[in-house]
Order: structure tokens, then C-alpha cells, then sequence
């Protein structure tokens, strides 16, 4: 153990005691002087009967501080909240970001989330409703309206003013949003040009008009693409006709890269759930097996095929030690295609006109792959065994495999994006059993044509 990772163990054991033998200012001088991050990481890893301690010994407010710091797991938020006095859970909820107390709010039962509405204050409890309504993984439901916007008839010095007032709310005064009288999202200006303009200049003078923004519909996804292309630290948010709701600011977008990042992987994996290295094994056999029974029976669908070809397997018994390594070779080649499509997709980096490009690439690869593979393999089956023809039966079942897979993986999740669906469901282990239903179908196709030969 490393020296730091032995400091913090220390710490957090300190921590502990302090709360089980309630030394309340000793625990709050030693805790509160953590970085908040440092907090919820202590605070995520204690036994509930000690975080109930933890709720005694601090304000609402502080504990608001400590769910911004740290992104729980989701299906974490419902237990945390209910080891909270209910009064107490909403005055926290209340003390956060609109936006992140509605992604806790988004994450638990909707009884409970108007229970908690409705115990607190008017003003946040509106600006929490506004944001509930929006649909999930939109602008709207990842934007904050704790922002500063600034008339653009005022003055540099009212501006400042203005700044002032609401800067302990506001997530971020870097950018300042400039709106007509209507308040329509007319310019953007920065914090350094408004300080080193002169106090009786008009707002409207110094605007940068133009601003980039998103409408409130938006995909999350996209959003994240625009913030990280324009290398913007907040991204204003509007409506159809350019009314000012709210900006999406660049730590938002973080946790949005990382939901998303996770999302595909585990999609990729098959897998429903990444975040299991917690859970007991009961809860993540339950995340996994929807998958794998569907598996199980593309499985059992590719054993039938070959079941299909038993006369041809019977007469030449050498031939079945080769479906594995064919299979084997198109899943591969079929997941490689697959991985670079989605990632393209994902990126943007495939637009509409190189769609048809990255066919003609992925195909072109197939073809080099699997003709050299094939070449390999021919060679391999004639030193190995003896047999010229079927080792050229194998070398072609596998270049035409590749082919076939390396064009299937980086079509199918085209296809499937086209369908407005997202592409990462064509998830690895699909692309895979797919591939080898083909390529057995190959295989044993041409073996049974030129059985003969054989």
C-alpha cells in the first residue's frame, strides 16, 4: 500500500470512529477540510447505520455538496435517499443544481418524487418541475437554469451588478448569456471582456452575436460532440423560437462522455449493467442472463444449421475440426468492423456521404485480411495434415468469411443508426453468432458442393 492510499485508509478510519463515539467537532473540523470529492468517497463507502451518524452531524446543505462531488450508481440514489428522514432528503435535494437534483429525482419512484416536490420550497420545487418534463437524454434534461443573463440595453457597470447578485447561485460566470427584453438569447459575452470594458459601455456593443446554442430537444450525445468541437466551457440551451432556457456546462457533459462511453461498452459486451463490482451475484446474473438467453438461442438456431450438414460431416470427419477456427476468424474480423463503425457513429465522424466510403474501406480490408488468412491456412492444413483440397476448402470458406463478416459488421450498425436506433445494439456477441451462422453456412455450403473432391 502506498503511502497516500495508507494516509486516506488512516483518515477514513479516524472519520469512523469519530462518528461512533459521536465526537461531532472533531469529525466536522477533520471532514469538512476534505475536498468534497474526498467527502462522498468516504461517505459512499461506510455502512448506512454510519451514514445515518453522518446525516446528524451535517446540514442538508453540506450533504447536497457531497452528491454533486460524486456520481453514485443509479439504482444507489433510491436506498441513499431513503436512509434520510424524508423533510431532510427533500431540504437536500433542494440545496443542489436543478439539473442534478433531476437526475437523482429521474433515478427513484415517481410517488417519491412528488412527496419530495411538494416538501420543498415553491421556487425550487418549480425549477426542479420544469426540468422533470423534459424527455431523458435530451439538452433539456442535462441543462441547469442556474445561469447569468444580462439585458443587452444595461450597461457594463449594471452588468457587473447584476453579477454580483447571482453569482453564488449560478454554475458558471465564465460565460455571461445576453437576451433581449423578451428574454431571446440575442449574443454571448465572456467575464474577461465584460471586466476590462469601460462601466458605461452598452452591453449590446461588446455582445458577441455570434453565439452557438442547441435547441432544448437536442441529443446529450450531440451536445457533448458540439461542447467538445467548440472547446466551449457552456453551451446556451433554447427553445423552437430562441428563447432562453438554460445552459449545459462542460462537467455536465463529463458525466454525460462517461454514461455514454459505458453505455456502448456494455451494450458492445452484451452486458446491461457495467456498474456490478458491488452487487451481490443474484443481481448481476439478473443484468446479464436476458442476454445470454437470447444468445442461447441464436447458439442452438447456428447448432441446427450444422446439424443441417451431418451427411457431409459424416463422410469427411476431418471437416468439423475446422469450424471453430472459421467461426472464430469471421467473429473477430466481424467485431473489428463493428467496433470502428460505432465508434465512427459516435463520434461523427461518419457523415451521410462517407457512409458509402467506409463500406468500400471495410470491404477492401476484408478482402486483403482474408485472402492473406486464407493463404496462411491453405499452407497450414498441408503441413498439418496432408490434405491440399481441404486445406484450400478451408482457405476459401475463410476468406470469403471475413469478407462477408467485415462487411456485415460495419453495415449493421450503419443500418441500424439509419433506423434511428442506437447502433451500439449491435453488440459484439450478436455480430458474432451472426457471423457464424454465415460462415458455417460457407464453410459446409462449399463442402457439401465439392464433396466429391473430397
Amino acid at each position: 500500500m502506498s503511502e497516500e492510499s495508507k494516509d486516506l485508509y488512516l483518515q477514513q478510519v479516524r472519520l469512523t470512529n469519530f462518528l461512533e463515539e459521536n465526537q461531532l467537532d472533531l469529525f466536522r473540523a477533520e471532514f469538512m477540510d476534505l475536498h468534497p470529492y474526498d467527502q462522498s468517497v468516504f461517505f459512499d463507502k461506510v455502512d448506512p447505520s454510519v451514514r445515518k451518524k453522518i446525516f446528524h452531524f451535517l446540514s442538508p446543505e453540506e450533504v447536497a455538496e457531497i452528491f454533486e462531488a460524486n456520481n453514485f450508481d443509479d439504482d444507489e440514489y433510491q436506498e441513499l435517499l431513503e436512509e434520510m428522514e424524508p423533510a431532510y432528503a427533500a431540504d437536500m435535494l433542494s440545496h443542489m443544481y436543478a439539473d442534478n437534483a433531476v437526475d437523482v429525482l429521474n433515478e427513484i419512484d415517481k410517488e417519491q418524487v412528488v412527496s419530495y416536490l411538494s416538501m420543498m420550497n415553491e421556487e425550487s420545487a418549480q425549477e426542479i418541475k420544469d426540468l422533470l418534463h423534459y424527455d431523458e437524454y435530451t439538452a433539456g434534461s442535462i441543462m441547469t437554469t442556474e445561469y447569468v443573463a444580462i439585458p443587452e440595453s444595461s450597461t457594463v457597470r449594471s452588468a457587473m451588478a447584476i453579477l454580483r447578485k447571482e453569482a453564488p447561485d449560478a454554475e458558471t460566470i465564465y460565460y455571461l448569456f445576453v437576451v433581449d427584453d423578451d428574454n431571446f438569447l440575442t449574443g454571448v459575452i465572456s467575464l474577461r471582456d465584460l471586466i476590462i470594458s469601460d462601466e458605461d459601455t452598452l452591453i449590446r456593443d461588446i455582445t458577441n452575436e455570434r453565439v452557438v446554442s442547441v435547441p432544448v430537444t437536442e441529443d446529450q450525445e450531440e451536445v457533448a460532440r458540439m461542447i467538445k468541437d467548440y472547446d466551449f466551457l457552456a453551451l446556451p440551451v433554447v427553445d423552437h423560437r430562441g428563447f432562453l432556457l438554460g445552459i449545459i456546462t462542460v462537467d455536465d457533459i463529463i458525466d454525460v462522455l462517461d454514461e455514454e462511453a459505458s453505455d456502448d461498452y456494455s451494450k458492445l459486451a452484451a452486458v446491461s449493467d457495467m456498474y456490478t463490482f458491488d452487487k451481490n451475484p443474484l443481481q448481476a446474473a439478473k443484468k446479464r442472463l436476458p442476454w445470454l438467453l437470447i444468445l442461447l438461442f441464436l447458439g442452438m438456431f447456428t447448432a441446427n444449421i450444422i446439424g443441417v450438414f451431418e451427411h457431409t460431416l459424416d463422410q469427411v470427419a476431418l471437416l468439423a475440426v475446422f469450424i471453430p477456427l472459421i467461426a472464430g476468424m469471421a467473429g473477430n474480423s466481424g467485431t473489428q468492423a463493428l467496433a470502428v463503425a460505432v465508434r465512427g457513429i459516435a463520434t461523427g465522424d461518419i457523415e451521410e456521404q462517407s457512409k458509402l466510403k467506409l463500406l468500400y474501406r471495410e470491404a477492401g480490408t476484408g478482402l486483403i485480411t482474408g485472402v492473406i488468412s486464407g493463404v496462411v491456412v491453405v499452407f497450414l492444413v498441408y503441413f498439418w495434415k496432408g490434405q491440399l483440397v481441404i486445406g484450400l476448402l478451408v482457405g476459401v470458406a475463410i476468406t470469403s468469411s471475413i469478407l462477408v463478416a467485415t462487411i456485415a459488421g460495419s453495415f449493421i450498425p450503419l443500418l441500424i443508426h439509419r433506423m434511428k436506433i442506437d447502433p451500439a445494439v449491435a453488440s459484439g456477441p450478436f455480430i458474432t453468432t451472426i457471423n457464424d451462422i454465415i460462415s458455417i453456412l460457407i464453410y459446409l455450403g462449399l463442402a457439401t458442393t465439392f464433396l466429391s473432391a473430397l
